[in-house]
């Protein structure tokens, strides 16, 4: 299966619209958001194209392609208005031999992971940094952000398939890829 995989979407419809074009264009069977879905929050400036009514007239018509796991800007109140589940804390997906476990990563990270097993995937975005680290413990793997990349990097999302993962840019240009088993 293809799964494309993106985080921090904050709310912006200008990123939105080039990650579904992105979306399309890869023709993965599912799309994971990793939270952070319709707000900015208070740490981050305005995205470009700041339209959450917008955002949410863009995603609902996918409800059915879309696993999303909640972001620390996302609230029952979002739930009110998006068509897919938004609210769970954290999803287990499975790929070959790895498990993944995907969080927004406010609450599982690197420095406070989950209880998982050596060569589990520890996957988040939060940081807006995209990020591939084999630990001693897990892999840790981040898309960055969609809409608010941070330091000096693009804005993005992740294609999983088979055993690899591909980071590209939303014009589907590939920086880095990587092996997972």
């Amino acid at each position: 299966m293809k799964i494309m995989i993106a985080s921090d979407i904050h709310g912006s419809a200008y990123y939105c619209r080039k990650m579904i074009e992105a979306f399309d264009k890869e023709k993965a069977e599912k799309l994971l958001l990793l939270g952070d879905i319709l707000y900015h929050g208070p740490r981050n400036d305005l995205p470009k194209e700041y339209a959450p009514k917008e955002v949410i007239s863009m995603l609902n018509p996918l409800a059915d392609k879309l696993l999303c796991v909640r972001g620390n800007c996302d609230t029952e109140v979002d739930q009110m208005v998006l068509d897919f589940p938004v609210l769970a804390e954290y999803a287990i997906l499975y790929t070959g031999e790895k498990m993944i476990f995907a969080t927004h990563g406010h609450n599982f990270n690197p420095s406070n992971p989950p209880k998982i097993k050596k060569g589990d995937i520890l996957l988040n975005g939060h940081t807006h940094i995209p990020a591939f680290e084999v630990t001693e413990k897990f892999t840790y793997v981040n898309p960055g952000s969609v809409s608010i990349p941070k330091e000096n990097s693009e804005h993005g999302y992740i294609i999983l398939e088979d055993n690899t993962l591909s980071w590209k840019n939303l014009d589907g240009k590939v920086w880095k890829t990587e092996k997972i088993w």
